[in-house]
């Protein structure tokens, strides 16, 4: 959230599941003002921030089992209006400009979905082989040249008509948007890694404690400019 509100974007909506009760603690915890809302699946929270500027958080709970493309579903009307808005999965870390990757999308009307093409962070090694199964290259995930979906999202209203009913949104939706050359792919050669395992908590850890956390754009950094952050997406 640091990082989006770094680029100017403080409104954020949080599809909650498994853990909620633990991240409506938090905001609690954080001084955070928990307004009256109409909602039973929603509770709104206002957080001020030590420079002065809110955060408006919407939580919602969207299920415990619920798939992210459903999610998106769920949520609609929180973003209804807006002619970009933007998602992530929310386990992953960057030192992406946001604002290159929103003006990509702005500048190809045609698009509905654009989607980070970043580098796998993690220690695999790829092999190439021929039909008789003989090994004749083995490439380590920096060197490979191959890219994967780095869970950083700029979507316009139109992606809701590609979330049907209980499908999914990477292996449901972005099939058929590639196959209308609607979805958009932003390579990222700076900073990306993905914290879903003990590793990759321990990886982020030690390069925070060691002061090489590059993606804490906000540490002494300058906002991007001006022209970039006139509209505020969420």
């Amino acid at each position: 959230m640091r990082y989006y509100a770094h680029y100017g974007h403080t409104d954020f909506v949080l599809c909650l599941g498994y853990g909620a009760e633990a991240i409506t603690e938090h905001f609690r915890r954080m001084g955070g003002e928990f307004l009256p809302t109409l909602s039973p699946d929603m509770q709104a929270v206002r957080l001020r921030q030590d420079c002065g500027t809110w955060w408006n958080v919407a939580l919602v709970d969207t299920g415990l089992r619920t798939s992210i493309g459903q999610r998106l579903r769920l949520v609609e009307r929180y973003v209804e209006g807006e002619e970009l808005f933007l998602a992530n999965y929310a386990d992953g870390v960057t030192d992406l400009c946001l604002p290159e990757v929103i003006a990509a999308m702005a500048a190809r009307p045609a698009m509905v979905a654009a989607m980070t093409a970043v580098r796998p962070s993690q220690s695999f090694h790829y092999l190439r082989y021929g039909r008789d199964g003989a090994v004749s290259a083995i490439d380590d995930s920096p060197t490979a040249d191959l890219r994967i979906n780095g869970g950083f999202f700029v979507f316009r209203q139109a992606i809701f008509r590609y979330l049907e009913d209980g499908a999914d949104l990477v292996d449901g939706s972005f099939p058929r948007l590639a196959g209308e050359g609607r979805l958009l792919a932003y390579a990222h050669d700076g900073f990306w890694r993905a914290c879903d395992t003990p590793k990759d908590l321990e990886v982020l850890e030690a390069a925070h404690a060691a002061g090489n956390a590059q993606w804490e754009v906000w540490r002494d950094v300058p906002l991007a400019p001006a022209a970039l952050l006139q509209t505020s997406y969420r």
